[in-house]
């Protein structure tokens, strides 16, 4: 039987520096969901910074230009900086916003600050999953790689946890808090030895390995990590493959569609503007503070729940379900709003806004929150994956961009109905997509994904290794589950997102 103690024997090294490479992932997320609990007490009228209606839009919408604008700032600096550098960097930065942020007493103070958080967000977010894939064992590698982002979530709620009921300046002592620790620690775990070896530093790259492996003997490993290396050199792809090759061309269109789904479901609109939804939709139930920290709970453990799960149910079918009932969450509470304007009384019904965006955060993150990331290093071929995920990256901001910018727009020209009935079909229309044009990549190896991506037949495999001869009921009794899992069939390839 599978032994998940066993999974994890010998892995210590890894789980301490992928701990200290994501602990930033927190001031992240408390970034990420900052504008949510913070804008209303900026609106209120013992605000300690004075803002219009205007800024509230701006506020939000700086942090995701930020994210765009960091976009060339990562692809330098993971290259030339190097993973290690460049989680640093980001959390020198996110520290520099958090003080912006505790001292501000003008506006402008927050804009730079949100501007500052959106480029570090981006690129730890590229760095930190890019470090754990070149430093971690096979065998874990999958779930280490979704460290960052239930990191992240922890972040959002730890913000919405204490932003309501604390001083303004109190968040920004704790989200500096965890950058600092990031700071002091991190630089002495090891690098990555793909960095290093990909610099012609081999000794170095043998002596960081070692030091995140039990075992000493560290040498056929390093003879496969200078094989992918020396194989990631040659194979350069061209931007045109991207659009010329018919498996690079379907990836690029899933996945700008599943990144535009994710906002246009209205993920960036709900994290940003929760308390606000809720307090327009004057539910007398719970309060909007309450609701929040339930919100980002219930994210948090489905997120949590999914990263388990996906390889045993599938990508498609989580896709699918979750976009559908996210769509109907979505509807149910653009109908409410509309009761609400047309001077229906409502008083009765206050309960529905706040078990439909629940609802919503726990069916989001269960499928359309989680699988988009985990398919995003499954679908682009080595050559090309650099260059497609850097574009997955832009198409992720760019659509958080726009969905917040018409969220604010047509809530002030209409009312709140309007966009939500908007994310609620987009939505629904992500369930049909995922049905009729995304392939189930559960259980394939990177080149099988690339043959059905193309729509030619998938060649018979062979069971060459101990975990397909135990799958396909070959006896062999010097074969254990212990140390077996379905990464053995992976590469070295985390999702940016």
């Amino acid at each position: 039987m599978f032994s998940i103690v066993g999974m994890f024997r010998g892995t210590t090294p890894q789980l301490i520096a992928v701990f200290f490479s994501t602990i930033g992932a927190i001031s992240d997320g408390m970034h990420y969901g900052w504008s949510a609990p913070f804008l209303p007490v900026l609106e209120g009228e013992n605000s300690p910074v004075t803002i219009s209606h205007s800024d509230v839009t701006w506020l939000e919408t700086i942090y995701l230009i930020g994210g765009l604008a960091g976009l060339p700032v990562t692809i330098f600096c993971v290259d030339k900086l190097g993973r290690k550098a460049s989680i640093l960097l980001a959390a020198a930065v996110s520290l520099v916003a958090w003080i912006l942020i505790a001292v501000a007493n003008n506006v402008w103070y927050i804009y730079v600050a949100r501007f500052m958080t959106g480029l570090s967000g981006d690129v730890a977010f590229v760095a930190a999953p890019m470090y754990i894939a070149e430093i971690a064992d096979k065998n874990i590698r999958g779930f280490l790689a979704g460290t960052i982002y239930v990191m992240m979530l922890v972040g959002i709620l730890v913000v919405y946890a204490v932003a309501p009921y604390a001083p303004f300046y109190v968040s920004s002592i704790i989200g500096a808090g965890f950058v600092i620790i990031q700071l002091v620690v991190f630089p002495f775990m090891p690098d990555s030895p793909y960095y290093l070896l990909s610099k012609n530093k081999y000794d170095k790259a043998k002596e960081h390995l070692k030091r995140l492996r039990s075992s000493g003997n560290v040498d056929k490993e390093m003879e496969e990590i200078a094989g992918a290396v020396k194989r990631q050199r040659s194979e350069r792809g061209r931007p045109q493959d991207l659009v010329i090759n018919k498996g690079n061309r379907k990836a690029l269109v899933i996945m700008i569609v599943l990144n535009a789904a994710q906002h246009f479901s209205s993920i960036s609109v709900m994290l940003m503007n929760l308390h606000s939804i809720l307090k327009e939709a004057e539910s007398t139930y719970i309060s909007s503070e309450i609701a929040g920290i339930l919100f980002s709970a219930l994210m948090l453990i489905a997120a949590t729940i999914a990263d388990v799960i996906c390889d045993k149910f599938g990508r498609k079918a989580l896709l699918i379900s979750s976009s559908l009932l996210s769509g109907i969450s979505l509807l149910v509470l653009a109908v409410y709003f509309t009761l609400k304007n047309t001077g229906y009384d409502v008083k009765d019904l206050s309960w529905i806004p706040i078990a439909a965006v629940l609802i919503y955060a726990a069916v989001f993150k269960f499928g359309l929150g989680i699988i988009p990331i985990v398919m995003t290093a499954e679908l682009f071929p080595a050559k090309v994956k650099a260059m497609g995920m850097t574009l997955a990256d832009f198409s992720y901001l760019l659509f958080g961009l726009i969905s917040v910018e018409l969220y604010q727009k047509l809530s002030d020209a209409f009312y709140l109905d309007l966009p939500f009935y908007i994310f609620s079909a987009s939505t629904l229309l992500t369930a049909m997509f995922s049905w009729l044009y995304i392939p189930e990549t559960k259980g394939r190896t990177l080149d099988e994904i690339q043959f059905i991506l193309k729509g030619e037949p998938v060649p018979e495999r062979k069971p060459s290794s101990q975990l397909e001869k135990v799958e396909n009921g070959i006896e062999d009794k010097d074969i254990t589950l212990t140390h077996i899992s379905k990464s053995d069939t992976s590469q070295d390839d985390v999702p940016v997102k």
